[in-house]
């Protein structure tokens, strides 16, 4: 058995304005991150969190580059973690996760990391983003519900 997780529950756990959904994620990255499942992180999940979590518009008081990438290196230690991306075949894996949807916006990012789970036959996502309900493939959770 293996998961994904989103940006959006890696942001939250960085975010300290907004104390409760914090610390709901925290907990939660917490219980999973000392399991032993298998857990695969495309990069652009990684560089997201980065561009994120340092951008002034995102937080009152962003982290610093050196803050943002310590918590990307912290996950990329951890011997279950594996890092995924894009593979020969990977224009094939798009069109079939997105035949019947009208991909664009912010649909084009999640589109790109569904197709790239689906890719490796990952199919659980933990995430607050409805909109990866639209993959009929993935198992979406919210574990900040």
């Amino acid at each position: 058995m293996s998961y994904s997780i989103d940006v959006n529950i890696f942001v939250y756990a960085s975010n300290p304005g907004d104390k409760d959904c914090q610390q709901q994620a925290i907990s939660f990255l917490d219980e999973k991150l000392n399991e032993s499942e298998l857990l695969f992180l495309p990069w652009m999940t990684l560089m997201s969190y980065q561009r994120m979590t340092t951008h002034p518009s995102v937080f009152p008081i962003p982290l610093t580059p050196q803050e943002a990438w310590k918590n990307i290196d912290d996950l990329l230690a951890l011997p279950q973690v594996r890092m995924i991306g894009e593979e020969e075949g990977f224009a094939e894996h798009y069109a079939h996760t997105t035949k019947g949807l009208h991909v664009r916006g912010n649909l084009v990012s999640d589109a790109h990391l569904a197709a790239i789970l689906r890719q490796h036959g990952v199919k659980t996502i933990y995430s607050a983003d409805t909109d990866f309900r639209k993959f009929d493939f993935l198992k979406v959770i919210n574990p900040l519900n």
